[in-house]
């Protein structure tokens, strides 16, 4: 199935004509976000936002906004600053793993599709999504499609994206939906376990590590679980892994409503209990690295396995690898087919 675009956002009064340089059409790589800096101030500004909207936290804002402000960001903006700090990139093309993956994504992919504009943005904090469509209407360009970088859809995360784009009618804009099961990427991620384990040896067991959700959106209907597990289901069998080989887990829980299961900390316990001495663990479930792969699974989750006498291999996310770029260009231009 290939990988679809729908949610049309056309803007009222937008130009019809290019002003600037050629191209009119732009590819709009949207990220998440993160901080600007790895200081307790700017994760707090960062928290805010993201925590303080109502597709990530859907509480009463009565009740959730006071208890954000005055409990959550003075207790976490700190310790998660120190966290953001063990992996920040030095140089000037540095900061967040996930901007400086971003940026350099928007780059290949800008290499791979000359004829369109292509840039990064951000959902939350810089640079912001919003801000950046009425860069593009500024320069003359005349239409956009939106990419999040989320190849499974929820109403946590890409629909999110699509709330912008439904206030933010600058242009014309157009949003893939998702891409979990899109043929190149998947081939991407296969290739990519097939790298490291040629580079560094068989492992004992793989495990997909994919973000977390709450149970009741899911069971509300919300496609990601399924499309986590179609996905690993799809690379498992282009590795010819038999089904005892590979397990799916979820992370980077938090609150306290109950989660989509197994977790990836309690499997590592679980697998470590039965004697299992060596994981591999990918995480196709962000397109760059950040801080939920580098510091929670590559360092935390790698450290708590040691303690069981075991050894965690990460593998990195596709990031602004060559193949992860080819994958994005093909799934925009076949939305842009559909859509011009």
């Amino acid at each position: 199935m290939p990988a679809h675009a729908s949610h049309d956002a056309v803007a009222d009064g937008a130009s019809t004509s290019s002003t600037g340089p050629a191209p009119d059409t732009a590819l709009v790589l949207v990220n998440l976000g993160t901080p600007d800096a790895s200081t307790a101030p700017a994760v707090r500004r960062y928290l805010a936002e993201f925590l303080g909207d109502r597709r990530v936290v859907g509480l009463p804002r009565w009740l959730w906004l006071p208890l954000l402000h005055l409990a959550v960001l003075p207790s976490r903006s700190a310790p998660v600053a120190k966290k953001y700090a063990s992996i920040w990139f030095d140089g000037a093309d540095g900061g967040s793993p996930l901007a400086a993956y971003t940026r350099r994504l928007a780059r290949a992919v800008q290499e791979e599709m000359p004829s369109l504009r292509v840039i990064d943005a951000m959902r939350y904090g810089t640079p912001a999504l919003s801000a950046r469509l009425r860069e593009l209407r500024d320069a003359g360009v005349r239409r956009a499609l939106v990419l999040p970088l989320y190849p499974q859809y929820s109403t946590t995360t890409t629909a999110s994206v699509g709330d912008v784009l439904e206030r933010e009618r600058a242009l014309p804009t157009r949003m893939v939906d998702d891409y979990h099961i899109d043929a190149g990427w998947l081939d991407a991620v296969a290739d990519s376990i097939r790298a490291h384990r040629a580079a560094y040896g068989e492992s004992g067991h793989l495990l997909f590590s994919f973000h977390g959700l709450p149970q009741r959106l899911v069971d509300a209907g919300d496609p990601y679980a399924s499309q986590c597990e179609a996905g690993a289901e799809a690379i498992a069998q282009r590795l010819g892994l038999a089904r005892d080989e590979w397990t799916l887990t979820y992370q980077s829980r938090f609150g306290r409503d109950k989660w989509l299961e197994p977790s990836t900390e309690a499997t590592l316990h679980a697998l470590a209990a039965r004697g299992v001495r060596s994981v591999d663990v990918v995480a196709p479930g962000f397109a760059v690295d950040c801080i939920e792969t580098l510091e929670e699974v590559a360092m935390m989750l790698s450290e708590k396995f040691a303690e069981h006498g075991g050894t965690l291999r990460y593998i990195p996310c596709l990031n602004d690898s060559r193949p992860h770029a080819r994958a994005l260009a093909d799934i925009a231009r076949r939305a842009l087919k559909d859509w011009i």
